[in-house]
């Protein structure tokens, strides 16, 4: 895959996120670490209308939904902003699934594309090859 310069890329899992943008040129990824943006997760998410029991997600589900709810507003309104141009995710498939729910349509003329797997952990090295692999 390639990336154009300046795309960001956000890694996240359901409770962390990590943001990056490719400084490099559209053939080779450059990874820059961006500072971590401050969420608001109060009250985000599907979770807050649903009772926990086997048929409906336990509060850990309920807190990660909310969190995914609350990463998909900050890249919103960062998209509708200005400062995010192009768009890649990389999210576990639940996660994702979540974060989906809560994209503007604006956000989705951005978004290069997702990477389906668990990468909150890497290190940027780690990342940089599971990106150019994808």
């Amino acid at each position: 895959m390639q990336f154009p310069q300046g795309t960001t890329i956000a890694v996240t899992d359901g409770s962390k996120l990590h943001v990056y943008r490719n400084i490099g040129d559209d053939i080779h990824l450059k990874l820059a670490p961006l500072p971590p943006p401050k969420l608001h997760t109060e009250g985000k998410g599907s979770g807050h209308r649903h009772h926990s029991s086997e048929a409906n997600p336990d509060r850990r589900s309920l807190e990660e939904d909310g969190f995914s709810a609350s990463v998909a507003s900050w890249l919103n309104s960062q998209v509708l902003a200005g400062h995010i141009h192009k768009l890649y995710v990389v999210a576990p498939p639940r996660a994702l699934g979540e974060l989906r729910r809560h994209y503007h349509p604006k956000l989705l003329e951005q978004l290069l594309g997702e990477l389906h797997k668990e990468h909150t952990n890497d290190t940027v090295e780690e990342l940089h090859a599971a990106l150019v692999k994808a």
